[in-house]
């Protein structure tokens, strides 16, 4: 098999690169850990509430981790997927010697070093690679730095994060389909390449560009450098629609839920949107080519077209967005929720 990146090194090199943690004593440590287990379990039922959506699949218990083992978990998912991917295309033959160890080596500190950086900024994830029905995370380091940063009562924006990453949860358990439809997507994208002899190259470059970045904001390469088919384009529009779908739906549960339970939600909410949209040139420029800058997109795109939906037809009407990949919103149909509206339920009046 050709050998796309050496993923022992990508970990060793996000171990190395990995920013410390927020100075916190031992006992400090195991009570943010443990606040953080309880404020899960507790965000669950506000999300379950508010949603109506009742998880069909146990989870684990939520993973609270720090920047290092964050990004541990990361790599391993991904080599889950990567590795049978490759394999599958180039029609397992085995490592073309030199170039391709040494290439590998270059991707795995490539890799590594993308990773380290997003360890520093992921304050939680619902990880769905390395394992059914995937594994809720929570970075213990980038939430506390995030509320000192902000001046934010620590409770109420531990809570309001588990909010959000929650949702995330239910999205993926609630809707059993969801897993294997977001991972049936990335493989498409993969098979779409015209010719599965040079994928590996387009992947390579892609990872370079991303860690390229992080040394040279002026860059204009993009990971989208990568996309090079009618195909591919047609799969990337899906994936886009879908996560600003539940990004959009994450977004608005935290804020219809917030009010209620978060007595500072307001102040929370108004100086995080302050810390988004802020960063120096370098901070911009990479957060556009990894792409965080679409991620901020989402939120607002996703949580408009949601509100427009929940609106028109109610949260009980919305959630038949979850009945099928078919009933999906289509990308262009984020920016007219009456299309989608019209679409799956037909024509319809405002909710009474």
């Amino acid at each position: 098999m050709a050998q796309f990146v050496d993923w022992d090194l990508a970990a060793a090199t996000a171990g190395a690169l990995s920013k410390s943690g927020p100075a916190v004593s031992y006992e400090e440590a195991m009570q943010v850990v443990a606040q953080l287990r309880d404020l899960t379990d507790e965000a669950a039922g506000h999300v379950a509430a508010y949603t109506g959506l009742t998880p069909q699949i146990e989870a684990p218990p939520v993973r609270v981790v720090d920047r290092k083992d964050w990004a541990a978990v990361n790599i391993s998912g991904l080599r889950e997927v990567i590795i049978p991917l490759v394999t599958r295309l180039s029609g397992g033959k085995q490592p073309g010697g030199v170039a391709d160890a040494i290439g590998s080596r270059v991707t795995g500190v490539q890799a590594g070093t993308v990773l380290a950086y997003l360890s520093g900024r992921v304050l939680g994830q619902y990880e769905v690679f390395s394992s059914e029905p995937g594994q809720l995370l929570l970075n213990a380091p980038n939430i506390v730095e995030v509320e000192r940063k902000l001046g934010a009562d620590p409770r109420d924006f531990r809570l309001w994060v588990c909010l959000h990453e929650v949702t995330h949860r239910t999205q993926f358990t609630a809707v059993p389909w969801m897993r294997g439809y977001f991972l049936g997507e990335v493989q498409a994208f993969v098979d779409a390449s015209q010719s599965g002899e040079h994928i590996i190259e387009r992947l390579r470059r892609g990872v370079a560009t991303l860690s390229d970045a992080l040394r040279d904001p002026d860059s204009r390469s993009s990971v989208l450098d990568i996309v090079q088919t009618p195909a591919q384009k047609a799969v990337l529009d899906r994936l886009t629609a879908l996560m600003t779908l539940l990004e959009g739906h994450a977004e608005f549960v935290m804020d219809g839920v917030g009010p209620e339970v978060i007595p500072s939600v307001e102040s929370i909410r108004s100086k995080f949107n302050q810390r988004r949209a802020g960063g120096n040139p370098l901070e911009k420029a990479i957060r556009r080519l990894l792409g965080i800058e679409v991620k901020m997109r989402q939120y607002a795109e996703g949580h408009k077209f949601v509100h427009g939906v929940v609106e028109r037809v109610g949260m009980a009407g919305f959630n038949k967005i979850f009945s099928s990949p078919l009933t999906l919103p289509r990308l262009d149909e984020l920016s007219d929720p009456d299309a989608w509206v019209a679409r799956v339920h037909g024509p319809v009046g405002l909710p009474s």
